[in-house]
């Protein structure tokens, strides 16, 4: 079925919007587009930084007096902002930066730096808004440079002084964190820092001052491109500088596992054998940590979606990942018991976690060493669980640890007087609300462990 409809995120641009077509994402350009479009082509942009991995590819499907559409490359699952991790955000911030540079050096300008316009496919950052580029007018300052700090610059620095929980504000502001929230949330030596100082305390002052009026294009009416592109080296130099100050105990994870290196094989083989069997195409790991387990699967994914709430072993995975030139593999932020919801106009511009996830519809979901964690610290029933996991997964692989681990022994001691409301902790139950939503298709113990490896396929009634 043929969609002419916008698509719910994208109507802000009167240059043009995306929309679906019979599954495939497609963007319609309008005639006010049509002379930067056709320079842009004439110049060869879209080609080069295409080649170049910066900018997503599109090939031209159909042309008229009325409008253009065009295909971009489709990408299989789009993860936002307040689901990357610090270094993530760095290189996304650092790619629109490259594309800014890039275009003042052609006479072209982004005419926006949201970090919407960045998504992550093929183990890398890449631009996705094949309309954010104009024609540069001499002398005029970056219509967007306030957009980039309130999108990239103010969500990193707050994120090096507060810890990369910081980046979930994106999730409240869309549009940016404002500048003067920005500024009251840094330390006050950040003012005595003349980078951060002109960037975001001064441009806050010049925005109360002016109120509505300013527009934060610029700290002066004109401005060279020479001074434009000193701004852009001093950010990108700034920003890849930038650094987080805090760790967790997530880190080194499988450092400190309670079973032996023996059970960890064994868990490995069993897994392994399990997705194999499946001929699995694509895979999500929830609390999937550093992907250490899906690398551990001899297998080959066409995309493994590993989330995990801990940021640092997001940032781990995504380190690993460039290392070792991985492309089929996305690593994300994600809190289990708080999923990413649908934010934006109508709670429509941004798609919830649970509308994404079940729409890519992965072919296997991984969940070890995660219901414990879910029912002991979240207090999350396992009828619940079972129903979050049977919202969007096929087949499920997913590890119990019995009351005797020592982790579960662990966040059980937590509870103190409480104690005895998780009594319903046992494998019996578990399994008993589980197979409500699923069949068992297999079910091995870990040797040398007590925990209990589960394979399951959602009923089809689900």
């Amino acid at each position: 079925m043929t969609t002419n409809i916008r698509h719910s995120s994208s109507f802000r641009d009167p240059s043009g919007y995306i929309f679906i077509d019979e599954g495939i994402v497609k963007r319609r350009i309008f005639p006010i587009y049509f002379k930067q479009y056709q320079a842009l082509k004439k110049a060869n942009i879209f080609e080069t930084l295409s080649k170049a991995g910066l900018l997503i590819k599109h090939t031209e499907v159909s042309s008229s007096d009325t409008e253009i559409v065009i295909q971009p490359e489709q990408i299989p699952f789009i993860t936002y902002p307040y689901e990357w991790s610090f270094n993530q955000y760095k290189e996304a911030a650092l790619l629109t930066l490259k594309l800014q540079k890039y275009c003042l050096e052609n006479d072209f300008s982004l005419k926006d730096a949201t970090a919407f316009n960045v998504a992550f496919h093929n183990g890398k950052a890449v631009f996705v808004d094949t309309l954010s580029f104009d024609f540069y007018q001499d002398n005029s300052p970056w219509r967007a440079y306030k957009q980039f700090i309130t999108h990239f610059l103010g969500p990193l620095v707050l994120a090096h002084f507060h810890g990369a929980q910081s980046l979930k504000l994106m999730s409240n502001f869309i549009d940016g964190i404002p500048i003067k929230m920005l500024s009251s949330m840094l330390p006050f030596k950040t003012k005595l820092n003349p980078f951060l100082y002109s960037n975001i305390h001064l441009l806050a002052k010049f925005e109360d001052k002016h109120n509505e009026d300013y527009k934060g294009e610029a700290k002066e009416s004109k401005l060279s491109k020479k001074a434009q592109l000193n701004i852009i080296t001093s950010l990108y130099d700034y920003i890849k500088k930038l650094s987080l100050k805090e760790h967790s105990e997530w880190g080194n994870y499988y450092d400190k596992t309670n079973y032996t290196d023996a059970a960890f094989t064994e868990k490995a083989r069993i897994i392994d054998n399990w997705v194999t069997s499946l001929n699995a195409k694509s895979i999500i790991d929830v609390g999937g940590n550093d992907g250490t387990f899906v690398r551990q699967i001899n297998h080959d994914f066409e995309l493994a979606l590993v989330c995990d709430i801990d940021n640092n072993s997001v940032d781990f995975n995504h380190k690993t990942l460039k290392s070792n030139k991985e492309s089929n593999m996305l690593p994300f932020v994600l809190d289990v018991l708080n999923p990413s919801a649908a934010v934006g106009f109508e709670n429509k511009e941004r798609q919830s976690f649970i509308e994404r996830i079940a729409k890519y519809a992965p072919d296997v979901t991984s969940a070890l060493a995660v219901i414990h964690h879910m029912t002991l610290s979240g207090n999350v029933p396992f009828e619940m669980s079972a129903h979050f996991f049977a919202s969007f997964s096929q087949n499920l692989i997913i590890e119990f640890p019995k009351r005797e681990d020592s982790w579960v022994q662990r966040l059980l001691n937590t509870k103190g007087e409480f104690k005895a409301h998780f009594d319903f902790y046992t494998i019996e139950n578990f399994e008993n609300c589980y197979l409500s939503h699923f069949d068992l298709i297999e079910k091995r113990p870990i040797e040398g462990s007590h925990r209990v490896m589960f394979f399951l396929k959602v009923k089809n009634d689900k």
